[in-house]
């Protein structure tokens, strides 16, 4: 029982900065949730998750999805997610995590240093960078921290930045949950986690719509950027404790 309360209280904590970050709770609650279950479990359940917290993010802030955007990097995201899903029950995924972890790191000291350095805003980035991210979500669990660098060369204000980020993210989270469902992530007696993430994806989504409402559009970009650094370093951590 203390383990479920836990469980619930880590990933609530996680959708709450998932969204002032605005690239969804995965990028903690995959990391978090490895110590409490097997990897493929935290797949099926972080992909149920974010599900239903990508409708929470729609409804609460519809009015700012930039759709040209949602093709550009939704579509390649979606189609390669499948693809991502379907290795995971392929191949290991440990040197993968280390490598994401590693990437997230320097990318994050690397623009935190250097505030003028911008991935270009085009076509041919976004659709790479929303590839990447979609195959990395069904591969490893997590790839919001890939779509937090390609929309932030886009430099959109913050709530269009989370809008146009969970429109994305809910068709990659549909395709690769129904993988997962029918691999069999989710076993019989681990369904019962689902009715309390449900809730906590829309709890914790508007409680951090009501945190993000009081964060200065400038100070937006570096609380992305922490949060990819300290992504990647929970994540180099988690592979090194297995690996140790």
């Amino acid at each position: 029982m203390g383990n479920a309360f836990l469980f619930f209280l880590l990933a609530f904590l996680s959708e709450i900065v998932g969204t002032v970050g605005g690239f969804g709770s995965s990028v903690f609650f995959v990391p978090l949730a490895g110590f409490f279950f097997d990897f493929k479990t935290v797949l099926g359940l972080t992909g149920l998750l974010h599900v239903f917290s990508n409708i929470a993010k729609l409804f609460l802030f519809r009015q700012d999805i930039q759709w040209g955007l949602i093709w550009k990097i939704g579509v390649p995201s979606v189609l390669l997610v499948i693809g991502g899903a379907w290795l995971s029950n392929q191949v290991t995924f440990q040197y993968a995590e280390l490598l994401l972890g590693m990437f997230c790191v320097v990318f994050a000291i690397l623009f935190w240093w250097k505030p003028d350095i911008k991935m270009k805003a085009n076509t041919g980035n976004a659709i790479f960078g929303g590839g990447l991210a979609g195959f990395l979500a069904g591969f490893i669990g997590t790839g919001g921290a890939i779509r937090a660098i390609t929309l932030t060369s886009f430099a959109l204000e913050k709530n269009v930045f989370i809008a146009t980020s969970a429109a994305i993210d809910f068709g990659v989270d549909l395709s690769r949950s129904v993988v997962y469902v029918n691999q069999g992530y989710v076993q019989g007696q681990n369904w019962w986690y689902l009715p309390g993430l449900i809730l906590i994806a829309f709890v914790g989504s508007y409680v951090g719509k009501l945190v993000l409402n009081k964060v200065p559009q400038e100070i937006f970009r570096k609380i992305v950027l922490l949060f990819v650094f300290g992504t990647g370093m929970v994540m180099i951590l988690k592979v090194g404790l297995r690996m140790w």
